[in-house]
């Protein structure tokens, strides 16, 4: 089996799954998992102003449409009509308002609005075949809630393709059923399909941009959040990023690990191959890094100089252990010779130092920070090209007066 750290495939870091997309593309408007989720997300965030507005805006355009129905119908008619919108426009309209001004919007707004889009599309389909029987043509307001489907309610080109497309057919239904004039039929069907193609070009063509611009926005984010010699995360974000896992597992009461990782006497690899040479071993080093840790909430960044810093999230001891060893043996599988190097092996090698811990309330990531600089100061001071991990020091742990010594029997040392 070939290894995944071989030299000729060693470079920079993996292409970002926003890179990724963009460069593939997207023609059946569908991300890769977990990016369609996370567009999904995005989407619902960015819509929920104005799928407040236009909730109210339909509230009106039903008021108004009720009260013109009362002039132009029979009595008879319109009590009946009434019932329709009892029995299927309320409880939409409610069950739309409670979910778009509650906690449960992001979770639940994408199934409210696709069943909605029916029972509402059913409910105008029936009053505008009664109305019709009586000789009023209401096939605008089927046109309207064709309209209000595609572009009002934030839905995605798909669901709102099939709601609509279920409205024309249930119109085309209805009006058999209620055994309409002909001719009639046949142009309502029309309009009614020129509406559904209008809405639908129009709307592939806004999800398509709103898919681009998203994974821009991200590419721009990202860009700013990279570091430029090796393209992995920079320190910046691997600050921003330890103190958000940190709040979070705290909350969730699951583990954290940090890696640190240093590249042993890198100064002297520089003075011995030059600068050049020195970036090209830094890139090297970040792409095997970032190939270890890709979980959603894991990150590598470059911490600073030639060391290297990995957040690991729901990561017990064994874990943490089996990601230190992995990134090692990638080190040594990259096969980078180090002539200047004091040890007896001359290629490059790696110290790592690893911090194992469960956040709790009251302490913060700075320890956390710190107990793995002590970890990785201890894999130095016994000589190197080891993993030292900590986890039981963090209870002793002062910020800013720890430093345990090389022989400290605690530490758990893995050669």
């Amino acid at each position: 089996m070939s290894n995944p750290y071989s030299q000729h495939s060693a470079g920079t870091p993996p292409e970002s799954p926003h890179a990724l997309q963009l460069r593939r593309g997207f023609p059946r408007l569908r991300f890769e998992a977990p990016l369609e989720e996370e567009f999904r997300r995005a989407h619902r965030a960015e819509t929920l102003p104005q799928v407040r507005r236009n909730l109210w805006l339909g509230i009106g355009f039903l008021l108004v449409f009720a009260v013109l129905t009362h002039f132009v119908l029979a009595p008879s008619t319109s009590i009946r009509l009434d019932l329709i919108r009892a029995a299927t426009f309320a409880p939409v309209v409610v069950a739309m308002v409670v979910v778009v001004y509650s906690r449960w919007y992001d979770r639940f707004y994408p199934l409210v609005a696709m069943i909605g889009a029916l029972v509402f599309g059913a409910g105008a389909v029936a009053i505008a075949v009664l109305a019709a029987r009586e000789g009023v043509s209401l096939i605008s307001a089927i046109v309207l809630v064709t309209i209000y489907i595609y572009f009002m309610l934030g839905m995605t080109f798909y669901p709102a393709l099939t709601a609509a497309l279920a409205v024309f057919l249930t119109y085309a239904l209805g009006a058999h059923v209620a055994d309409l004039p002909a001719n009639t039929v046949v142009i309502d069907l029309v309009v009614l399909a020129f509406t559904n193609v209008v809405g639908a070009i129009v709307s592939y063509s806004l999800e398509r941009a709103n898919r681009t611009n998203f994974l821009e926005e991200r590419l721009l984010i990202e860009t700013a959040s990279r570091d430029g010699l090796t393209g992995i995360h920079n320190r910046r974000f691997f600050d921003e990023h330890l103190e958000k896992v940190w709040s979070q597992a705290t909350r969730e009461r699951v583990p954290l690990a940090l890696l640190l990782v240093d590249i042993d006497h890198f100064k002297a690899y520089n003075d011995c191959y030059g600068h050049q040479a020195g970036d090209e071993c830094l890139r090297k080093v970040a792409w095997c890094l970032s190939r270890a840790a890709r979980r959603p909430l894991d990150v590598t960044a470059r911490y600073g100089g030639e060391e290297f810093a990995i957040v690991l999230y729901d990561a017990r001891r064994s874990h943490a252990e089996e990601v230190a060893l992995r990134i090692r043996s990638g080190i040594e599988a990259l096969a980078i010779a180090h002539a200047a190097s004091p040890e007896r092996e001359k290629r490059l090698t790696v110290s790592i130092g690893v911090a194992c811990i469960e956040p709790v309330v009251g302490r913060s990531a700075h320890g956390f920070v710190q107990l793995a600089d002590e970890a990785l100061y201890a894999a130095k001071e016994r000589g190197r090209n080891r993993v030292v991990i900590m986890d039981k020091e963090y209870e002793q742990l002062s910020t800013g007066s720890f430093r345990g010594s090389a022989d400290t029997p605690d530490l758990h040392t893995v050669v």
